[in-house]
Order: structure tokens, then C-alpha cells, then sequence
């Protein structure tokens, strides 16, 4: 699990296909690497990858094909930068939301707004179907980064960029038509699912009651 609060940078030095994996060689600084284990758990712009190897400042993951195509990692190049956070410990602060580093959805940036301090960029979510789990003033992660949702339409959204987010994450460089990771809030998720669901049975024991009725009538 993760917060959405990203502690590195890192740069795309590598990306080899071989035996139906990928291989994603990741360079980062000394500071975030140290203590660093095989096999532990990194956020790679929002998606939860496992360390296979370590050497000098670079982590190498694996990326199986489904991951490949249903994340943004099927666009990304060498010299790519990409938002890196380590798994939460249980005594830790948590600064963002809960994440799960599970992407939900990949969406498309359709307008940015520069302005003095802070930037607004507005989100349009490849699978629609999501939106349902967006909400106003409710918590969404982009490439990694637990940002809070300000506006809402039918088919799209706006996150605020503050400064401290912009120095620190690669949202300081994207541009419009650029693709990001999407992780919808997991509370939000389950509750929704869970109402859906009792939805259901409450129509379905409804309708099945009228039928008995009907048949007792008859």
C-alpha cells in the first residue's frame, strides 16, 4: 500500500522484452535506493511493481503483458522520468489516501491552465465507466500522485497542481494529449460497489415477491 505522496524521480534507462516479459530498468537516486530489497514493492507512477534486481542506482522490475497494456508504461521511452514511492509502513503518517498501486483506468490530459503558483490540468478517462467513482472534492492518484478532485463533468475532471507537487512529480511536464495512470479512491470503490449491490437484491426480491403474488392470485 502507498499514499500517493512520491519521494523520487526516477529516469527510464531500459526497456527489453524477452520470454513474454518485460524488463523496466529504472535509475534513481542514491537516497531512495538505499535499503532497498529484492522483491520488495515499488509505486511506478501509480503501479505497484516488484524489484527483481538491484545494481548501482538502478532497480529493474518486471511487467507482465497485461499490466503493459492496460497502463501507460505502453507509451513510455527511454530518458522517461516517472514518479517513484515506497510502500507505506505501518507507523508512518499517511500524507495523501490509501493506495493500492493498482491502476484502475488510463486517461488522457484534454486541457492544462498555467497560472502564477499552481496549475489545473483536466482529465478525460479512457474507460467512462469510472467516472461513477469520481467525485467532488473526493481523493483520485495520477501517475502515482494522491491529488484531491476539484471539479467534475460528464465525461472528465480537474485536479489543482500546487507548487510543492509540481517540483516534486513529473506533472510539472505534462503536456496536453499525454496519457497518465489512474487509481480511483478504494473506499470510494468498495461503498459504491456494495450499494450497487444491495441495490440489486433489494429490486430482485422485489420483483420476485410480485411474481408470487401474482401466482397466488391466479
Amino acid at each position: 500500500m502507498f499514499t500517493g505522496i512520491i519521494q523520487s524521480i526516477g529516469i527510464i534507462q531500459n526497456i527489453i522484452f524477452k520470454n513474454n516479459l518485460y524488463f523496466l530498468y529504472i535509475k534513481t537516486n542514491k537516497n531512495f535506493i538505499k535499503n532497498l530489497k529484492i522483491g520488495e514493492s515499488i509505486s511506478n507512477n501509480g503501479c505497484c511493481l516488484t524489484i527483481i534486481k538491484l545494481y548501482n542506482n538502478i532497480m529493474i522490475f518486471n511487467i507482465i503483458k497485461q499490466t503493459f497494456n492496460n497502463t501507460t508504461f505502453k507509451k513510455v521511452k527511454i530518458g522517461d522520468h516517472v514518479n517513484l514511492e515506497k510502500p507505506i509502513k505501518i507507523n508512518n503518517f499517511i500524507g495523501g489516501h490509501i493506495v493500492s498501486g493498482h491502476i484502475t483506468s488510463i486517461a488522457i490530459i484534454t486541457n492544462i491552465k498555467n497560472y502564477t503558483s499552481f496549475k489545473i490540468l483536466w482529465i478525460k478517462l479512457k474507460n467512462s465507466l469510472h467516472m461513477k467513482y469520481i467525485l467532488k472534492k473526493g481523493s483520485v492518484c495520477i501517475d502515482g500522485v494522491s491529488l484531491t478532485i476539484d471539479k467534475k463533468l460528464k465525461n472528465k475532471f480537474s485536479v489543482n497542481i500546487i507548487p510543492k507537487t509540481l517540483s516534486k512529480t513529473t506533472l510539472s511536464t505534462k503536456n496536453i494529449y499525454n496519457y497518465v495512470n489512474i487509481e480511483t479512491d478504494i473506499h470510494t470503490r468498495i461503498i459504491m460497489k456494495t450499494v450497487e449491490r444491495l441495490f440489486n437484491n433489494i429490486k430482485y426480491l422485489k420483483k420476485n415477491n410480485k411474481r408470487n403474488m401474482n401466482v397466488k392470485k391466479k
